[in-house]
This record gives C-alpha cells, structure tokens and sequence, in this order.
C-alpha cells in the first residue's frame, strides 16, 4: 500500500514537517459544518459577549443592540452545534460557552487576524 492509499501526507521537502493521516471524510465534513458556524457575524458577536460572563437573551440583545428572536434564533443554532450551552436560572435560560475548546478556536482566529494586519 502507498502513501496516497494508506491516507498519509507524503512530504516532499525535509523542513521538519510531520508525516500524518487524514481525517475520515465524515470527520472532515463535521469540521466543515463548524466553520459554517462561525462564518456568521452575529454568532462571532454572540461569542464574543459570552467569552467573559453568561447572559440571557435580554441582556445579549441589549449588549449586540438586535431584537431578542434574533439573538435566540442564533442561541440555537450555537446550542446544537455545541459551542454554546444554556442553563436553567429560575424563569430565564442563561447561556455561556459550552467549553474552552471554543475560546481556544475564538482566539486563535483573533490572533491570526491580528497577525495578517502586520
């Protein structure tokens, strides 16, 4: 078996580079799906609010100045995507980051961006 049957990166140069396999396709597709998800600019402003504290809608539509159905239509599209959970407080859902995994991806888009400003 080959390199290009076993699913591994052939690498043609020696600078360090590290001989891996592919993901599964399936694997690759849900990747996909999730940078789907933050290719929207009103969840990466969702995000970007409960990167420091939870919140319920009222107080995510007050902060991001958009109408509630909005914020809650975005809310479950995080939810089932997992990046974003919701906890029962009395009468209110509040909703936080579902775990660092998504501030590690939110901040390493930041900081590429922020690198090819420079």
């Amino acid at each position: 078996m080959n390199d290009k049957e076993n699913g591994a990166i052939p690498c043609e140069q020696d600078d360090g580079c590290v001989i891996s396999e592919l993901p599964d396709t399936e694997t690759l597709y849900d990747l996909a799906e999730l940078f789907k998800v933050f290719g929207d600019s009103t969840r990466i402003r969702i995000l970007a609010a409960l990167m420091g504290k939870e919140m319920c809608v009222y107080h995510l539509s007050q902060e991001l100045e958009m109408g509630q159905s909005a914020i809650s239509h975005q809310l479950r599209v995080l939810r089932s995507s997992g990046l974003v959970k919701a906890t029962r407080n009395g009468k209110e859902m509040v909703y936080s980051l579902d775990d660092d995994h998504v501030k590690t991806i939110f901040a390493q888009g930041l900081e590429h961006i922020e690198h090819k400003k420079n």
